[in-house]
């Protein structure tokens, strides 16, 4: 159903749960804290249709996803959702795009960087909202963190690289190469990529890196690699099959860190993790301003500030590592 001016007054009470201004991200970008805050109940005068669309299926990008719809569900607000992953594949991905730009929905949720640019090369003339997506700038989505453009605007899931590298030399100081599988398809995961190389050369580290195409090829790449550790960036080819780096990692003894926390809890031995379901919930709160009629250009890209720290001891121990106490003591959660 399309959005009618007399609902727009019943959802201005949902607002970014903490929304403080964004910069580019070698400075200061918009920041959420992770922990954000339940919206305020407010009746919908009329009900909304969101179409979600997600580039894969794995629990990361799936609490994104739940984080939106429980965002309208605590604020009492009745939408109507199309769900639709396109499982890997990205014809299916720009069919869904098709299907979602000729629908009457009022606005869409693109989870993930390549969903995001699918939908946005088709949508126009409605609300975008994108999450989990590394670098809005990089992937072609908007012209600046401060102002987005158009009908575009989201939430980025950044990754702390620098601070991922430090993790694993704090596990491992006597650690010289770290090896990251990736999808060079994806523009979020070559970001992550130079950030990483970046930050290397300064902790005196060296990154080696094997690039695949689809999810088969994650263990082939992952065995091609003499390292001392893995890093999996929020890559949605490598995450959703993180298993086969997991795996790798046991036979050879090299120690799997993560950057989101469901890879932590498949099998890696530790990283920093976006909260994805806030993800999905300042999403929301991006989606109703946008549904309200606030410019895009209003709406800076937001990320996370603060990072969790999730353990697995014992999958560490699979792969030949003690983490340190100083590590575990200070955890978020362990598995």
């Amino acid at each position: 159903m399309k959005l009618k001016v007399a609902a727009l007054g019943a959802i201005a009470a949902l607002t970014l749960s903490a929304c403080s201004g964004a910069a580019e991200p070698t400075s200061s970008p918009s920041t959420s804290s992770g922990g954000g805050t339940t919206p305020a109940s407010s009746p919908a005068a009329e009900s909304y249709t969101i179409g979600i669309a997600q580039i894969v299926t794995h629990p990361a990008l799936d609490a994104v996803a739940e984080g939106f719809k429980e965002a309208f569900a605590e604020a009492g607000i009745e939408v109507t959702f199309d769900e639709q992953n396109a499982q890997g594949d990205q014809a299916t991905l720009t069919n869904i795009a098709n299907t979602f730009a000729s629908s009457d929905a009022d606005g869409f949720l693109a989870i993930a960087t390549p969903t995001a640019q699918s939908l946005a090369t088709v949508i126009t003339d409605r609300p975008v909202v994108f999450a989990a997506v590394t670098d809005p700038v990089a992937a072609g989505l908007v012209a600046s963190w401060e102002s987005p453009d158009a009908n575009l605007a989201g939430v980025s899931d950044l990754n702390p690289m620098k601070d991922q590298l430090e993790l694993i030399k704090e596990a491992l100081p006597e650690a010289k190469t770290v090896g990251i599988v990736y999808s060079a398809g994806e523009v979020n995961s070559e970001v992550q990529v130079t950030e990483a190389e970046k930050a290397a050369a300064e902790l005196g580290l060296e990154i080696k890196k094997a690039t695949v195409t689809n999810s088969s090829e994650v263990q082939q790449a992952a065995a091609s690699l003499d390292v001392d550790a893995f890093l999996i960036p929020t890559d949605n080819t490598v995450v959703s099959a993180a298993e086969s780096v997991i795996q790798v990692g046991e036979q050879k003894q090299i120690p799997v860190f993560a950057s989101d926390e469901s890879t932590m809890e498949r099998g890696a031995a530790a990283g920093l993790s976006v909260n994805y379901t806030q993800q999905g919930k300042d999403a929301a709160a991006i989606m109703l301003k946008l549904l309200e009629g606030t410019p895009a250009a209003d709406i800076p890209v937001e990320t996370q500030k603060e990072f969790d720290l999730f353990v697995n001891v014992a999958a560490g121990g699979l792969q030949g590592l003690t983490l340190p106490d100083s590590i575990v003591s200070r955890a978020t959660k362990q598995f």
